[in-house]
């Protein structure tokens, strides 16, 4: 009989899952928390299609809540045994739901699993970690993606899933337009490749003019173009780019001006590290240290937020980055205020007079 491959704690929940299809051998149960839900579903999804035969997979998987599960409950659904199959299948969800009783039973379960059983437990996003099952189960912490990691996804999925290759100027306007919710992205992915499907039966690949006419943003258009603007103190760019930005679908002013802050404090972090000496060329590292210490959000991947704020951080002076950060705040607190109805002219405001913030007479060092 194969050994089950022994992953490594800091393996990524990913590879322990990918290991699993490949081997098709299976740890008793699998411990699933963290706050990336659809990447513990797509998880599920793929321990159940390799674990399990098509044919007898509606008698051999039970999917269910913690809440609805007693203690005789528990002690049903894992001792059922396969019927005609190797193997059954058992999933609990919010498992933190069982009251005491039924609890007690897991983990007299967990002591001495069934070999014949493959027993899957999560816990959902913002849920609590049970210290307890990570060390009876093989636990998988499924983290956010960083944005980097999601512009990998976003073309792993394409081609994978849906059997499409999507151009790299693609990615990055899906990205920049939908953000980084994987189940976002992948419902506007299905979404253009029936388009460029409707459009030619024989297409092989997303382009960005595919994207754009799916989610109704072209490029140049971003909220990444806008923070480019407002960075290098651009008025009338950041001015005719404010309309359409706030104009789409899935953007609020609250999360680009969370965005401008983000880019303000990296600037403001910036200007500090080249008046201690730093050198531009180590500026990028630098911005991605900061990132990694603050976990900033910059509407994008670190990477190009980093390359974007070393070009335009000689251009603000630590007065300026102090200034847009109390405009900043003051801006988050009036779109948050029910009173002030008119965001779209508050965020007018706020990116006239941070485009008004210009270091003047500072040179590169």
């Amino acid at each position: 009989m194969p050994t089950r491959p022994s992953p490594s704690r800091e393996s990524s929940p990913q590879r322990v899952v990918l290991a699993a299809q490949q081997s098709r051998v299976f740890a008793p149960a699998y411990y699933l928390f963290g706050d990336d839900d659809y990447l513990k579903d797509a998880a599920i999804r793929d321990l159940l299609d390799a674990a399990l035969d098509p044919a007898s997979r509606d008698f051999n998987c039970d999917i269910r809540r913690a809440g609805e599960l007693d203690a005789e409950g528990v002690n049903d659904v894992l001792g059922t045994p396969p019927m005609l199959a190797e193997r059954r299948a058992v999933v609990i969800r919010d498992v933190a739901a069982l009251k005491k009783a039924a609890r007690a039973q897991l983990d007299k379960y967990l002591t001495r699993p069934a070999s014949d059983t493959l027993l899957i437990l999560t816990t959902p996003a913002g849920g609590k970690t049970d210290a307890a099952l990570s060390k009876l189960t093989e636990a998988l912490n499924f983290e956010p993606l960083s944005p980097e990691r999601v512009r990998k996804w976003i073309t792993h999925h394409a081609t994978t899933v849906l059997h499409i290759d999507v151009a790299a100027d693609a990615v990055q306007l899906l990205q920049q337009t939908v953000g980084n919710d994987l189940q976002m992205l992948a419902g506007e992915l299905d979404k253009c490749a029936s388009y460029m499907l409707g459009r030619d039966p024989n297409a092989t690949s997303i382009d960005a003019d595919g994207v754009s006419a799916v989610v109704g943003v072209r490029r140049g258009e971003t909220v990444t173009d806008l923070l480019d603007a407002v960075a290098r103190h651009d008025a009338p760019t950041a001015v005719k780019l404010l309309a359409h930005v706030l104009g789409q679908p899935k953007v609020t002013a609250v999360q680009v001006v969370m965005m401008l802050t983000t880019q303000a404090f990296a600037l403001s972090y910036g200007r500090a590290r080249r008046e201690a000496g730093v050198s531009t060329n180590r500026l990028p590292a630098e911005f991605f240290s900061f990132l990694k210490e603050t976990g900033g959000y910059p509407g994008r991947p670190w990477g190009e937020a980093a390359s974007a704020w070393t070009k335009e951080v000689d251009g603000w002076s630590t007065a300026s980055c102090e200034r847009a950060l109390d405009l900043l705040l003051s801006a988050d607190i009036a779109l948050k205020d029910t009173t002030v109805s008119d965001a779209e002219q508050t965020m007018m405001s706020l990116t006239l007079a941070l485009c008004a913030l210009r270091s003047r007479g500072r040179k590169a060092a």
